[in-house]
């Protein structure tokens, strides 16, 4: 099994900034690619930035340009780093990873999920 934790989440102004974390542990032998998810109230889970293994990134328009994605392949983690924040930022944001456990199968896993509430 694979399990991966998210941290950072939490209040912050408009304008100001947060760093998520996702760490992932257990059966890997190569993790593909990682990336970040937000669902708002009522509305569905989208994708916010993803990266894969050799570090290309892939941004949603919304942010573009305020939020960073990056990771440590040593450590199995997943960053997001998320500037200037907007009110319309506020979600609960997902920790998503393609993992290879024994190859060639490779299996989607989620994190618990971690607040981001933005206020104005």
């Amino acid at each position: 099994q694979v399990q991966l934790v998210e941290s950072g989440g939490g209040l912050v102004q408009a304008g100001g900034s947060l760093k998520l974390s996702c760490a992932a542990s257990g059966s890997i032998f190569s993790i593909n690619r990682m990336g970040w998810y937000r669902q708002a109230p009522g509305k569905q889970r989208e994708l916010v930035a993803d990266i894969t293994k050799g570090g290309s990134t892939n941004y949603a328009d919304s942010v573009k340009g305020r939020f960073t994605i990056s990771r440590d392949n040593a450590k199995n983690t997943v960053y997001l780093q998320m500037n200037s924040l907007k009110p319309e930022d506020t979600a609960v944001y997902y920790c998503n990873a393609v993992v290879v456990t024994t190859p060639p199968y490779e299996y989607v896993y989620w994190g618990q999920g971690t607040q981001v509430t933005v206020s104005s």
